[in-house]
């Protein structure tokens, strides 16, 4: 019999590719979001709002998933750093994860950020392992490594219950928010507009959503359990990336680098070290960034 998946969030940013791409894998997949429909022939879908913790835990009871996992989380652009509503999601994705346990869930999948990660360690020419020190700058990274605390705290004290953690670095795909950076530059440009842009000398990791979904559906998939950083390991610097989006639009003339000003105290380095994810998961990131522009170019 094929084990049963639920996805929270499988209308998001990365959730949305998440849901086809067990299938594949013969999992039996069940999806929620607060206005759910099915997207893939033989899924099934539920409205629920997670914030309603008996909803919730209605959901879970009906369900009894093997598996979940959890990408929904609040993530209005340029708000969800500060958002008291990190604190919301803290609440109920504790609950969600405690009535699951009590359910029978084997295995949880939560999603995690590169914003947990202390951005000063003294060590910022090199990639950052999942042991890089835990030191949050915002409420957003807190929250979300508050929640990465509780779950290995529920998965050690049952040991029917594991956890894993994927930790995502700079994702760009279909569906982004139009003002971050990727969107901006192609849509300017494909308008055949100045594209202004900061200094961009920050190293970055890049990763499509849906390769990062991917990763997330193998990481599910597998023993692994505790952090695993999800990304590319491939450093580029924002100025590069810059460039290379302009270049596939065909109007690298009208890139402005240095025409917006930097970012205060922005990091100059955040680039994943990926050794878990290949060597335990399995999983490697095509590093192809060019095509994977490309695909969102011709959309």
């Amino acid at each position: 019999m094929a084990e049963r998946v639920l996805v929270t969030g499988a209308t998001g940013f990365i959730g949305r590719h998440i849901p086809a791409l067990l299938q594949a894998r013969g999992f039996e997949t069940h999806i929620t979001a607060r206005n759910a429909s099915p997207t893939t022939p033989g899924m099934t879908a539920h409205q629920v709002d997670l914030l309603h913790q008996d909803d919730a835990q209605r959901l879970i009871r009906d369900i009894r998933p093997d598996i979940i996992i959890h990408t929904a989380w609040y993530v209005a652009h340029g708000r969800f750093w500060t958002a008291p509503e990190n604190t919301d999601w803290l609440e109920a994705s504790t609950a969600l994860a405690a009535y699951a346990a009590e359910a029978g869930t084997r295995r949880f999948v939560g999603i995690g950020t590169c914003a947990e990660y202390a951005t000063e360690a003294g060590d910022d020419a090199y990639p950052w392992p999942e042991t890089r020190p835990i030191a949050p700058a915002t409420p957003y990274g807190e929250a979300k490594a508050a929640l990465a605390r509780r779950l290995t705290e529920m998965a050690e004290a049952r040991a029917r219950f594991s956890v894993t953690w994927a930790r995502l670095f700079h994702l760009f795909g279909e569906g982004e928010n139009p003002a971050r950076l990727v969107p901006s530059i192609m849509i300017a440009l494909r308008a055949g507009r100045e594209a202004p842009c900061s200094s961009g000398r920050p190293v970055r990791d890049f990763i499509s959503t849906q390769n990062a979904a991917a990763a997330i559906v193998a990481l599910a998939a597998s023993h692994v359990t505790g952090p695993v950083n999800i990304a590319s390991g491939a450093p580029i610097s924002i100025a590069a990336m810059a460039r290379l989006i302009a270049q596939i639009t065909g109007r690298p003339y009208l890139l402005r680098l240095g025409a917006l000003p930097d970012r205060p105290n922005e990091p100059p380095y955040m680039v994943a070290h990926t050794g878990r994810l290949r060597r335990e998961v399995g999983f490697t990131a095509p590093v192809s960034l060019s095509a994977e522009l490309t695909k969102l170019q011709i959309r």
